[in-house]
C-alpha cells in the first residue's frame, strides 16, 4: 500500500521480474553459505577482524564486503531510509521521497540537516561522493550502470530489495548489513504485536473489509493482498473486499469509470502520488458512479498519504498506516 516508480509493480512487470529474480537471495546474509530462507535470516556472524569487515549477500545474491560497523551510510530510497532510522542510525546522505521533491513528510522530523544526494533511485554522483559513504543502500535499483558507478564510490553498495520481497524481508537484510539483525527482528516482533493489539481495539470496525486504492491520472488501482499497506491491515485482523483479495504485492491496472465498483468496501482508503492523480480524483468525486459507492454513502472514505501507503513500506511507515486505520475505524 509505486509514480508508479517501481514500488508497486504492475502484474505484467511483476511476473517478468519474479522470473528474473529466481535463485536470487531475498535477504542480505552474513557469510557465503546456503541461500535457504532460514540460513539467510540467521547469518553466521563471521567478521574479518583484521579489516573490520563482514561478508554479506544482497537481495540479488551478490556477495559484498561491508564495514563491520558502518559509520557513513547513504540511502537511495525512502524504504532504506525508513529502515535505518528505525534501527536508530542517522545516515549521511538520503534521496527525496516517492513522487516528491523533498524527503517523505512522515520522516521529515528525523532527517533535518542530512544532505540530499538526489531523487528516488536517481543519485547525483558528485553529491554521493561528497557524502563519503562507507555503505550505500541502493533499494531495488536495477540500473546496472548506476550500480557500477556507485560501487566505484564504495564497493559496499547493496541492492536491498528484490521484486517479490516484503518490507520485513528487506528490513531484516538491512539489519544484517549494518550488524543489527537482532534489533531488526525485535522491531518486527514489536510491530506485529502492536498491529494485533490495535486491531482488537477497533470496536465496530473490527474485521471490516477495507479497500486500499491509489488514484492515478487514468483511474483508480486497488492494491493486492500482499502489498505493504494491505499487509498491515491484514495484521490488524481486517479483510479485503472479495474482488481485491488477490494474492500479490502489486496493484491492479487502472480501472475505467464503468468498473469503479471494484474499489468499494466497508471502508475506502484513497491516496494519490501526483498532481494529475489528485486532479483526476477530484473530477471523479463529482460523478454519480463514485457517489453510489457504498463506502461513499456511509461516509467511510479516508484520504491517506500515497507516499506512505503506496510504497514498498518499512517499520516507520507501517506505524503510520496502522495509526491511519485505527483513527478511521475506531473513531478516535
Amino acid at each position: 500500500m509505486t509514480v508508479s516508480r517501481r514500488p508497486l509493480l504492475t502484474a505484467r512487470r511483476r511476473t517478468a521480474s519474479a522470473v528474473a529474480a529466481l535463485g536470487a537471495a531475498a535477504l542480505l546474509l552474513t557469510g557465503c553459505g546456503s541461500d535457504s530462507g532460514a540460513d539467510r535470516a540467521k547469518g553466521d556472524g563471521k567478521d574479518a577482524a583484521a579489516s573490520g569487515t563482514r561478508t554479506v549477500k544482497d537481495a540479488t545474491g551478490k556477495v559484498v564486503e561491508v564495514p563491520a560497523n558502518p559509520q557513513r551510510i547513504v540511502t537511495l530510497t525512502q524504504e532504506d531510509l525508513d529502515a535505518v532510522l528505525a534501527l536508530k542510525i542517522k545516515p549521511v546522505g538520503i534521496t527525496n521521497g516517492q513522487g516528491l521533491d523533498e524527503p517523505p513528510a512522515y520522516l521529515a522530523g528525523k532527517v533535518k540537516g542530512i544532505d540530499i544526494v538526489g531523487g528516488l533511485l536517481k543519485p547525483v554522483m558528485d553529491k554521493v561522493v561528497a557524502a563519503r559513504p562507507d555503505l550505500i543502500l541502493a533499494g531495488d535499483m536495477q540500473d546496472e550502470q548506476v550500480l557500477k558507478q556507485l560501487r566505484e564510490i564504495t564497493p559496499a553498495t547493496l541492492v536491498t530489495m528484490a521484486p517479490t520481497d516484503d518490507w520485513k524481508m528487506s528490513f531484516r537484510g538491512i539489519g544484517n548489513a549494518v550488524n543489527k539483525l537482532g534489533d531488526a527482528n525485535k522491531v518486527i516482533a514489536d510491530h506485529e504485536a502492536a498491529a494485533k493489539k490495535a486491531g482488537e481495539k477497533l470496536g465496530a470496525g473490527k474485521g471490516a473489509a477495507v479497500s486500499i486504492v491509489r488514484w492515478n491520472p487514468d483511474g483508480p488501482s486497488w492494491m493486492e493482498k500482499k502489498q505493504f499497506a494491505s499487509g498491515v491491515a491484514l495484521e490488524m485482523g481486517l479483510q479485503r473486499p472479495a474482488n481485491q483479495n488477490k494474492d500479490g504485492n502489486a496493484h491492479a491496472p487502472s480501472l475505467s469509470l464503468e468498473k469503479i465498483n471494484e474499489i468499494d468496501g466497508d471502508w475506502l482508503f484513497l491516496s494519490t502520488l501526483t498532481a494529475d492523480g489528485e486532479k483526476a480524483l477530484k473530477d471523479v468525486q463529482t460523478k454519480p458512479a463514485y457517489k453510489e459507492l457504498g463506502a461513499v454513502k456511509k461516509g467511510h472514505v479516508v484520504t491517506v498519504n500515497g507516499s506512505v501507503w503506496s510504497t514498498r513500506g518499512g517499520p516507520l511507515a507501517s506505524d503510520v498506516v496502522m495509526s491511519d486505520i485505527s483513527k478511521a475505524l475506531s473513531g478516535a
